[in-house]
């Protein structure tokens, strides 16, 4: 027959699968139609031998299996070809077999009669259109999605069930007279009928009359549209176009920017492209981020039948909404991968940017309300006053904050979800890390409240701006933030009664985060030397932390001198290392000193380490990379130096080697065998880092004053003490008096660190302390017990009963130097002058008294 009984082939049978040999089912298989079609067995648009019915039942024209349903009448068909002689072999085998995933129940694949879009006629236009849209990630738009358009085949739209919009064609029964209404108003008039409701139940009782056959009625056909036709008409049924909304539609479409997972390439993303390109030749998007999909933590699909996953509202509620939403636009799944969702990502949200970026901002609102307290000020935010900064870290801070500020906005206009949060994650551990860690003195008023005035409004514009600019991305964290920092601003006291209008809205003003703009990028705060300067420190730091963990040298005890080697640093890094940043280098790494090693001298420090490239070099030398190596590795300092300004090494006269990308060079420290130093280098090489590690006596007794600070804070802190209140810090030591010899030496110390007030030794408390902590440590290898104290009156040694009942009545922080107060007991009076019979404090008694002849 030239339509039945042929032998075809394509290449989606194999002969390492099965028997190698298929028979062909156009009714019942994607790949069985597409041959049949191609080999002309069935034409497009034809009937289509299919003797099974809806419900997987054959029908008459099999009879031997009439009834039965498909999978029940394989031993029926078996049986048959075996009498028949036909049967080569019987056997089972092991396949995938697609599942209804809802009732885990067998599927068959069968064509049904319906509707389509000819999609194929319009085919070239929808590629063309794809051409004009931005993608992320690019490789969907022009692999996967493209591949698909440019094979796109004429869209079924028609579906056989009672949910659903109704198709709204109506036709005779020989299907010879069709009309498709375009409005209600359209079946109005044919019809006679108004409707308001368009479903199934109220419109499919409504006929037209026949036009081409008088007496004769038009019924609605009874499939419904596919939904993914009502996803694609979204742009338009939103707006309920073009009936109303025309002029607003016209100016947002197509839409700007729209989001769905990578499944949607055949679903919503295709059925929009086509639709409109259909409808007006242009795309229904500009941009589009592809999500990937969300799985299980063991890589499985997430099924509520199975319940392979956390309740997404226990992990709000236990982690907020808004480290979830971070934790997902930090994944692969916003660059169109899958994610195997772990609740120790969202964990890792909340530990490494959320707390750190809440705690900063405690620690700025406590420094506010100190500061406000010492000054009797009100503070409020003022940018004019961040321009006036000096200080090197508020420069390079203000400066990170806009490096920020373009990178998200750069990053947003591309569409680029995934490198936001990195970005963050770094510039918070700037933030806390550093910025916050170099400047608590300056922010506590310790350095002056005109100083902590600076600072404090850096730190309050960079907050701000992060705040702002991290809205959309925690919008509720960020909210929250704001309302704290808008109090602050000049225009806040505009906000009462709603605040009137603002173009731009104002920060302060504004009720609300999410009604502001964007912060602006601020080229004029833009300064790359103090970024690079920033960047050198914190390796200077870090590298000289190590070399402290290598030789178990404890951050509590200064080392005498650090000394610094670089490769090549500009002018204003050397200048600034020399200069403003020293000192926090100094602090940072508890050293005394610290010495940038000239030009001249680094072959007295260090020496220029060579190896070649073997990647590059192999191929290129040959036979005769032995000898280059041997060479190379050779040089003295001078000579590395010398060739690596060159740029060029000669190893012989045929072969010159490029000592820029050929060579790879390092420094690395010449003092190793000296037990004075210790170093460590960079990974790249060109940062050395020595410490000069000897311990002598004024290094160890300023390390227990270190340790001393270090417990009094500990015990402030587990008394509820906020930085504003005062105390007194006394100590008792078991054996010697190594911490009194200590405290001796560093006294100028020790009262810049306690905000003035000086340890004493236990036996000098007043007798009317109330104890707020005490503790024992051990400090330096001796039994200290350390304790802080409410203040209170320290009374002359000896006095009456009747001169302690009265003393300890007194505030000593009202009591002025030399006040004199008079009181009368049992008809005695007594006259008491401070300085003299009494003193404010326990240090003014052992200073007036010379207790301590260190104590001035």
């Amino acid at each position: 027959s030239p339509q039945y009984f042929r032998v075809l082939s394509d290449t989606y049978v194999t002969d390492d699968s099965g028997t190698g040999i298929v028979h062909q089912a156009p009714a019942f298989g994607e790949d069985d139609y597409r041959v049949c079609l191609v080999h002309k067995i069935i034409i497009k648009g034809g009937d289509i031998p299919c003797p099974v019915d809806s419900n997987g039942i054959f029908t008459a024209k099999i009879p031997p299996v009439q009834g039965k349903n498909v999978k029940d009448a394989d031993e029926t068909l078996i049986a048959l070809v075996k009498a028949a002689g036909r049967l080569v072999q019987k056997d089972n085998y092991d396949h995938s077999y697609p599942f209804c995933w809802r009732s885990d129940t067998p599927l068959i694949y069968k064509a049904v009669p319906s509707w389509f879009i000819r999609v194929e006629e319009i085919r070239d236009k929808i590629v063309a259109n794809n051409k004009d849209t931005y993608w992320v990630p690019g490789s969907v738009k022009t692999g996967r999605f493209h591949a698909w358009l440019t094979d796109a085949r004429d869209w079924a739209v028609s579906r056989n069930r009672f949910w659903g919009t109704p198709i709204p064609i109506w036709a005779n029964e020989d299907m010879s007279e069709v009309i498709c209404i375009g409005s209600v108003e359209q079946l109005f008039k044919l019809s006679g009928v108004k409707v308001t409701d368009l479903h199934r139940e109220t419109i499919d009782s409504i006929t037209i009359p026949s036009q081409k056959t008088p007496g004769q009625v038009l019924k609605r056909i009874d499939e419904v549209f596919d939904c993914w036709f009502e996803s694609g008409s979204m742009p338009y049924a939103q707006k309920h176009y073009p009936f109303e909304n025309k002029e607003s539609f016209e100016k947002t479409f197509p839409a700007d920017f729209i989001a769905e997972g990578i499944d949607q390439t055949r679903g919503w993303f295709y059925t929009l492209m086509v639709l409109s390109t259909a409808l007006f030749d242009k795309p229904a998007f500009k941009n589009l981020i592809a999500n990937g999909m969300v799985l299980a933590s063991d890589g499985k699909k997430m099924s509520k039948r199975l319940k392979n996953y956390p309740e997404p509202t226990v992990i709000i509620n236990k982690y907020g909404a808004d480290a979830v939403r971070m934790y997902l636009i930090n994944s692969p799944v916003v660059r169109a991968e899958s994610l195997k969702f772990q609740e120790s990502g969202v964990f890792g949200v909340l530990k490494e940017v959320f707390l750190p970026w809440y705690n900063a901002f405690r620690l700025f609102l406590q420094n506010i309300e100190r500061w406000e307290l010492d000054t009797e000020k009100k503070f409020i935010a003022s940018s004019e006053l961040v321009d006036t900064t000096t200080n090197p870290t508020d420069i390079w801070m203000l400066a990170a904050t806009q490096n920020l500020i373009q990178f998200v906005r750069q990053e947003m206009d591309a569409y680029r979800l995934y490198t936001v949060m990195p970005a963050l994650v770094s510039y918070v551990t700037q933030l806390t890390n550093w910025y916050v860690r170099l400047n608590r003195d300056r922010l506590k008023g310790i350095v002056g409240n005109s100083e902590a005035e600076i600072a404090l409004q850096v730190f309050y514009d960079i907050l701000l701006d992060v705040t702002v600019l991290m809205a959309p991305f925690t919008p509720f964290l960020t909210e929250y933030l704001y309302q704290f920092l808008r109090k602050l601003q000049p225009s806040y006291p505009e906000a009462a009664n709603g605040g009137g209008a603002s173009l731009p809205v104002k920060a302060g003003k504004s009720d609300s985060v999410h009604f502001l703009h964007l912060p602006k990028f601020n080229e004029g705060r833009m300064n790359e030397d103090a970024v690079a300067a920033m960047k050198v420190l914190q390796g200077i730091v870090e590298q000289g932390r190590n070399v402290r963990e290598k030789r178990t040298i404890s951050t509590k005890y200064p080392v005498k001198q650090v000394v610094i080697i670089m490769r090549n640093p500009s002018a204003s890094v050397v200048e600034a290392i020399k200069g403003p940043l020293s000192k926090y280098i100094l602090s940072e790494l508890n050293a005394w000193d610290l010495k940038i090693v000239p030009k001249d001298e680094e072959k007295d420090w260090v020496k220029m380490s060579m190896l070649p490239n073997s990647k590059l070099l192999g191929k290129k030398l040959g036979k005769k990379m032995g000898m280059a190596t041997k060479i190379i590795k050779g040089m003295t300092h001078e000579e590395a130096l010398a060739c690596l300004e060159l740029g060029e090494l000669k190893i012989d006269d045929t072969i010159t080697i490029n000592t820029a990308t050929e060579i790879l060079s390092k420094l690395d420290f010449a003092k190793e065998n000296d037990p004075q130093w210790e170093a460590t280098a960079s990974p790249e090489g060109d940062l050395v880092v020595a410490v000069d590690c000897d311990q002598d006596a004024d290094i160890l007794d300023n390390g227990k004053s270190r340790e001393l600070v270090n417990h009094t804070q500990m015990l402030r802190k587990n008394a509820g003490l906020s930085a504003s209140d005062t105390v007194e810090v006394f100590f008792a030591e078991d054996v010697g008096e190594s911490m009194l010899q200590a405290v001796a030496k560093n006294a100028a110390f020790l009262q810049g660190k306690l905000r003035g007030v000086t340890p004493l030794p236990k036996a000098l408390c007043s007798p009317f302390a109330v104890t707020l902590g005490s503790d024992t440590v051990d400090v330096g290898g001796t039994k200290l017990e350390v304790s802080i104290t409410q203040p209170c009156v320290s009374p002359k040694d000896g006095a009456e009963e009747a001169v302690l009942a009265f003393l300890r009545t007194l505030d000593p922080l009202t009591i002025a130097e030399g006040q004199v107060e008079t009181f009368v007991v049992d008809g005695k009076e007594y006259v008491l002058t401070e300085g003299t019979d009494f003193w404010s404090t326990a240090v003014r008694k052992a200073k007036s008294l010379k207790t301590l002849d260190w104590l001035s």
